[in-house]
Order: structure tokens, then sequence, then C-alpha cells
């Protein structure tokens, strides 16, 4: 993998492609990877963070063929995508390479290439506006975590680049190695690429207000624990009416409603993503039994738990499942 950076890049988006891949190499990749970072003149490139990242080739003199050309992104990206020498070198590049990527903003600079013409690509969520108003011919989708459209990969931003390069590995290398590799990482799971980048249940609430933005990080770090309104109103020293209240106006449901979508939410990505029984997600996301779980899927997504499992993609939720009553 040639990784391209450039002045003021995301580090994490260099670091995350990188370091999986060496450890796939450590837990045997055959053929083995080789990780490169390449710049415009070999020149370092300062990151985001104030590191400065030594460049082992200059884009320039990359010959080819590739097996990945990865382009990172970073609060540096405008420039980057409006730097001829670089967007040229890409373009020259993803001619000779089996399979193009970039992470975060990134993607301006294949856009700025043609690469993603008449393609589905996504960016982070903030920029993905900014990218399809530039350009036309690109189909934004700001939604998943990360998008393939033939030989073209194209990622959220920051860790979302872990979740793309462990499908990468899977795909060189089979999902042992893949997982191999999350484990080692200590990544609780490899998310599929469908999954939202921000979910309406656990994005947090408007900065304003602080309070039911802990609550919202609370529920989502501990779901096997008591998550009733009264031990939520105790932890927030409110009562449970002024607890209803925020809910109310913050995130448009009720406590218990709430906590019982980030669940089923959880449940359903753990459902999709490990081989986990029913039984077992049940009791790690705070249901009762597996069959209170297969029920809390049918009124969410209108299928059961396994059906979930087989479904290519992540269900979205059924009109008006935010108002089903909580059952958990």
């Amino acid at each position: 993998m040639l990784i391209v950076a450039y002045d003021d890049s995301q580090i994490l988006d260099v670091a995350c492609p990188s370091g999986a891949l060496d450890l796939a190499n450590r837990h045997g990749a055959d053929p083995p990877y080789e990780i490169d970072l390449g710049t415009v003149g070999r020149a370092p490139a300062r990151s985001s963070a104030g590191i400065t990242l030594g460049a082992g080739r200059s884009l320039e003199e990359v010959a080819g063929p590739l097996d990945t050309l990865l382009v990172a992104g970073g609060g540096g990206y405008e420039r980057a995508a409006a730097d001829t020498r670089l967007v040229t070198q890409v373009r020259r590049l993803a001619r000779a390479s089996r399979r193009v990527a970039s992470v975060c903003t990134g993607a301006y600079v294949l856009a700025a290439a043609g690469l993603l013409d008449n393609r589905r690509a996504t960016t982070h969520w903030r920029y993905g506006g900014e990218l399809a108003a530039r350009h036309p011919a690109v189909a934004v989708d700001t939604a998943p975590l990360y998008i393939r459209d033939g030989n073209v990969y194209t990622a959220a931003g920051v860790t979302s680049a872990l979740d793309l390069t462990l499908s990468l590995i899977e795909d060189d290398h089979g999902p042992t190695l893949a997982r191999a590799v999350a484990r080692e990482l200590v990544s609780y799971l490899h998310r599929p690429a469908d999954q939202a980048q921000i979910s309406m249940f656990l994005a947090a609430p408007p900065p304003g207000d602080r309070l039911v933005r802990d609550l919202a990080g609370h529920i989502a770090a501990h779901l096997a624990e008591d998550l009733s309104p009264a031990a939520l109103a105790a932890r927030a020293g409110v009562s449970t009416r002024h607890l209803t209240r925020l809910f109310a106006a913050h995130l448009g449901t009720t406590p218990a409603r709430a906590v019982r979508a980030t669940r089923t939410e959880a449940a359903a990505h753990l459902a999709r993503s490990s081989e986990l029984p029913l039984t077992a997600i049940a009791r790690r996301c705070g249901f009762g039994s597996a069959q209170t779980l297969r029920q809390a899927f049918l009124d969410t997504y209108g299928v059961s738990g396994d059906t979930m499992r087989r479904m290519p993609d992540m269900p979205r939720p059924r009109a008006g499942s935010r108002r089903q009553t909580p059952g958990a």
C-alpha cells in the first residue's frame, strides 16, 4: 500500500491503515503487505497533530504497478486538492493500482483527479455537502462508514480507516486474519461498511445541554446496566420528570425509548458483525432475554434476528419505530 500524505494530513488516516497492515504481516499475511508513505518530491509532511511524517517515496518516481493507493485526509485537503502536481500524480498512479482508496477528506483529492466521477463515494459527514456541491458528478453519501464502488473505496474518516483496512485484509486473506488483526488492535468489533457514521440515537445532543450529552454517552457505554429512568435521573441528580423533559427537548423522545433504541441498534450491529448467539447479544446489550431482543428487532426493523444476520445491508428503522413502547 502506498499512502499519500501532504501537509496538515490527519495522522490517524495514515496510522490506522499502516498499523493494521503491519499487524496483518505479523500474523502471517501471505503475500505480505508492503507499506510506504509518498509525498510530492518526497517532502516531509507535517501532520495536523504537529508530528512530521517522513516520506519513503517520491510520488513522481513511483512507477507501479501498485496493489493499493490510499490518499489520507486532513485539514490540508483544500491545498492538496488544488495542488496540480499532487492531483496529477494521484491520477497517474491510480491507473497503475489494483484498487484506490481515500480516507475522510482525501476524497477531495480523488474527486479532483476525476476518480470519483459517476461513482458513489463517502467522506466525513461534516464535508459531504461541500464535496457534492463541488463535484456534481460524484454521488456523495455520508451515511456509511465506507463505500466500495468498483475498485475505488472511500471511507468516512479517522477511525473508519481502520474498518476499511480490516475489510481490505479480509478481502485479501480471509476473515480469520482480519479478526486476528482486530483482536490485536483491541478493536471492539469490525464495523460493517453500511453502519451509519452518526447513529440517530448515539449522536451527541446539542452541546448546550451537557447533562443529556453525558447521559447519552453513559447509555451507549453501559448497555447491560440499569438504565431505567429512575437510575438515569439519580445519576444526573435530577428528578425523573425533569429528565423526561430534557430528553424530549434535546432528543425528541423519552429516556426509556432512547435506551431501548440504543440497545436495539447496538444489538443489530453485533448480530451482523459477530458470531455471538442472540442470547449472548441480548445479555450484552441489556435485554432480558433473546425473545425480548427478537421483539425489539421486529418493532424497530421489521425483521427477525435470523433475518438480520442474513441481510447484505443494515436495515433502516421502520417509520414510527421510535414511537414504539419500550419492552426492555
